[in-house]
């Protein structure tokens, strides 16, 4: 699987059927997520940027930084988005041996529930860098987790790639229904300060509704 594709192909949603890659609808929703943070500064910039358009988004945070900032990791839940489980330390599952790799999820649900203003227990799992072992996917959903992924990757990580494409991926593949992955990182924040705010109001503009997944 070529988990870089920007817009996921349909074969790819059929043979991992067991996992979230689009909320198919037609209502003109979709779904913006956030990945690896929370980050001082740039997770409260993306929060000032919804709050525009009052739209909500789901991110999926590292364990180990909701311990580290706490405050905005409640200030994410206080102001009506959703979180979801993105292991304690960002390990890739296909490198890591399967016990390894599910005492990661819990250690970062246990951070989850300790820094949650309403010790909310979340069972959104989004596997970072995209990349899980079937084992380590039959194990999470069995204690009732879903595995989130993708339908549109706006590739703002790849410090590579300008500005401008970062913002194409996403216009040019978005539908009813994706899910569009950014995130809220240092590493990312060149394309997703000019990304963003211009995703933003492309799709307040083209009446599209940013909701968040539960």
């Amino acid at each position: 699987m070529n988990i870089l594709w920007i817009k996921t192909n349909q074969i790819i949603k059929t043979i991992f059927s067991n996992y979230v890659w689009d909320i198919p609808n037609n209502e003109k929703k979709v779904y913006l997520t956030f990945d690896d943070g929370p980050t001082p500064k740039i997770t409260e910039w993306v929060l000032e940027q919804l709050k525009t358009y009052n739209y909500k988004a789901t991110f999926f945070c590292i364990g180990n930084n909701i311990e580290k900032y706490p405050g905005i990791f409640n200030k994410l839940i206080t102001e009506g988005h959703a979180v979801g489980n993105h292991t304690f330390n960002h390990v890739k599952g296909w490198n890591t041996a399967n016990r390894v790799y599910l005492k990661e999820v819990e250690q970062c649900e246990e951070e989850i529930q300790k820094s949650s203003p309403k010790n909310i227990q979340s069972k959104l799992f989004r596997p970072p860098y995209g990349k899980i072992k079937p084992l380590q996917s039959q194990k999470l959903r069995k204690q009732g987790y879903k595995i989130i992924m993708w339908d549109v990757l706006s590739v703002d990580y790849n410090t590579t790639i300008t500005k401008e494409k970062c913002l194409k991926n996403v216009l040019k593949n978005v539908a009813s229904g994706s899910i569009i992955v950014f995130h809220d990182s240092i590493k990312a924040f060149p394309n997703l300060e000019y990304a963003l705010p211009k995703t933003l109001q492309f799709l307040s503009e083209n009446g599209y509704r940013c909701e968040r997944i539960d």
